[in-house]
């Protein structure tokens, strides 16, 4: 869930290492708060003399996790894609160690328009132009043929996952493309759009990220429609292998708590694929 850390050391951890990175990092806080994952992240609006306006974000974990893919993610999305789609250019970082935690901070550049939706799940209609889609599958096209050596899903996690969530054996992948890794409402902007939040970005099955726009946006049937619209991937054998793909992650983060609401949908739609 998007919110602060559950204990007020974590809060207050976080607070003092945010504030050293904004001196670090020669920023002014210039917003509010913004708490991601379980706290696991906190940014805010800053201001940077060279820079102007950016968006100050720092990333936490133990000091022994502080690597892989979740951690570099943003910095090698940078290095990929920074000036060939719509996303925020990162303009700086720094890390720390401090109380058997590391951080990782990074400076983007602010984007003055806001996400389509607070949260994942989608609940209401935000009903974006024809344009917007039109930009979003230019950029998710250009993004899956860029060549990466990092892993958003395995074939292995699949084997094991598939038959524990949805009581059926694991379809065997065949087609891998570049993903963004976590695309829903909450990682795209209302307008342009800007693509946010790359530290999940790796290989996965052919139509991925349109099965995650597609498995978060189920509560709302129009825009679900307009999903499948955009995106005939989610027509053919790939694309309903990467739903199943999809929807078994959603129900294992559920298991551990994250939008129990989106339960009943997703094996409605796993019915259907099955």
């Amino acid at each position: 869930m998007y919110s602060p850390p559950a204990k007020p050391t974590d809060r207050q951890r976080m607070h003092r290492a945010f504030a050293q990175a904004a001196q670090k990092l020669n920023t002014t806080v210039a917003g509010p708060e913004v708490w991601g994952w379980r706290g696991r992240t906190l940014s805010c609006r800053a201001h940077h003399p060279d820079h102007g306006d950016c968006w100050l974000r720092l990333l936490s974990a133990p000091e022994d996790k502080a690597a892989g893919k979740i951690w570099d993610g943003n910095g090698q999305a940078a290095a990929l894609f920074d000036g060939h789609v719509r996303k925020p250019p990162l303009y700086d970082t720094s890390t720390a160690v401090g109380d058997g935690h590391a951080y990782r901070a990074e400076v983007h550049q602010y984007v003055n328009e806001p996400a389509v939706s607070p949260s994942p799940v989608l609940h209401s209609d935000p009903e974006p132009a024809a344009t917007w889609w039109d930009a979003l599958r230019t950029d998710l096209d250009y993004l899956s043929g860029v060549p990466t050596d990092r892993v958003a899903v395995r074939q292995e996690w699949a084997d094991r996952a598939v038959p524990r969530f949805l009581g059926i054996p694991a379809p065997h992948i065949t087609d891998w493309t570049t993903a963004h890794g976590d695309l829903h409402t909450a990682n795209l902007t209302s307008t342009t759009p800007y693509l946010l939040d790359w530290e999940g970005f790796g290989r996965a099955p052919a139509g991925y990220d349109a099965a995650m726009l597609l498995a978060y946006s189920l509560l709302v049937p129009a825009f679900a429609q307009r999903v499948r619209h955009a995106f005939p991937v989610l027509k053919t054998e790939p694309g309903r292998i990467a739903q199943i793909i999809v929807i078994t992650e959603l129900l294992q983060s559920a298991s551990r708590g994250d939008h129990p609401e989106l339960v009943p949908a997703l094996r409605y739609l796993a019915t259907d694929l099955a």
